[in-house]
């Protein structure tokens, strides 16, 4: 009920005057001037030449502001109506600070785009609710200033954001990927393939019951994935070592434990013994060889040689396994 009454107490858009378009559109530059600002600030510790562009966009957005302040000075006074974007029914959004704060640079560069496209369809709507030539003028000025802002960031990124630039802040972006979901995913997912194999094929070989190998295979691939996930969180927390969100590199690393244990667990739900084995051994193969591929795509690490590290290793294991299981 105290929803619907607040979504009830805001003003349609088709409700306002002259005087409170202006004050709306005041208050959304201002804002918007405000949001550049504070993703310049974000981004400066790593990508200085892109943060330079978004304080540039923030003046362009001050100088729409102060041409909007003038109108009303002109036309109303110097009393400008308190009237903000949330106060309008429909009228678009912006996310909350602290949504912004977890974008990359990709994020954030798409974000800005919808921000400059819900800014000129607003002065499209609010210019056919205006009368007076003069605001009817300024307001569609401002539309097509809005809709070239594409034009005016990517000549701004031109200025201060030059080929090599833009090489290095490409590369910081991918290395940032790398740390945060890369390394501690890959090393999650070795982990749960590699050390889940020893006690899910000793437990199928030594009791013959698919069922009670799933349990097996299931209660160490959780077990495993909660406990590399609280360990990847809670060992460094990124702000020294640049790996970004402790919490974002302990979900991949959990995760990918847990799914690399499941991989070879899960076809124990089939009831017939071999039929098990053998889907399960295949399974084993593609994730070794798959760990393989990541850490030469991502890691740098010569696939033939992440092949037999892996490979290798995760043979020994299984071997391990079978042979503890006839035991």
């Amino acid at each position: 009920m105290k929803l619907s009454a607040f979504a009830s107490a805001k003003r349609p858009f088709d409700s306002l005057s002259e005087q409170e378009i202006l004050g709306l559109a005041i208050s959304s530059e201002e804002d918007d001037a405000r949001i550049y600002l504070a993703y310049a600030d974000q981004l400066r510790g790593d990508f200085p030449q892109s943060a330079k562009v978004f304080e540039d966009m923030a003046e362009v957005e001050h100088s729409h502001r102060n041409m909007l302040i003038a109108m009303h000075r002109e036309r109303f006074g110097e009393r400008i109506p308190l009237i903000r974007r949330e106060h309008v029914r429909g009228f678009y959004d912006r996310k909350p600070d602290w949504l912004r704060n977890s974008q990359t640079l990709d994020q954030i560069r798409a974000e800005v785009e919808r921000m400059e496209e819900g800014a000129a369809r607003f002065y499209r709507t609010a210019l056919e609710r205006t009368s007076d030539a003069g605001i009817r003028k300024l307001l569609g000025d401002l539309a097509l200033a809005e809709e070239g802002h594409e034009q005016i960031a990517a000549m701004l990124e031109e200025k201060h954001v030059s080929g090599d630039a833009r090489v290095e802040e490409d590369d910081t972006v991918r290395r940032q990927f790398i740390l945060t979901y890369v390394q501690p995913g890959l090393a999650g997912l070795m982990d749960g393939s590699v050390s889940t194999l020893a006690p899910i094929f000793a437990a199928a070989f030594a009791t013959g019951d698919t069922w009670q190998t799933f349990l097996v295979g299931l209660s160490a691939s959780v077990g495993a994935g909660i406990s590399m996930g609280f360990t990847e969180a809670a060992h460094d927390d990124g702000k020294l070592s640049g790996r970004g969100s402790p919490i974002k590199r302990g979900l991949a690393s959990g995760i990918m434990t847990a799914l690399g244990g499941l991989g070879h667990a899960l076809p124990y739900l089939i009831p017939h013994f071999w039929t098990a084995t053998v889907t399960a051994a295949v399974v084993v193969f593609f994730e070794l060889w798959a760990i393989a591929f990541i850490q030469n795509r991502y890691m740098e690490t010569p696939f033939w040689r992440a092949a037999m590290q892996v490979v290798l290793g995760g043979s020994l294991v299984l071997a391990a396994g079978v042979l503890i299981g006839h035991g």
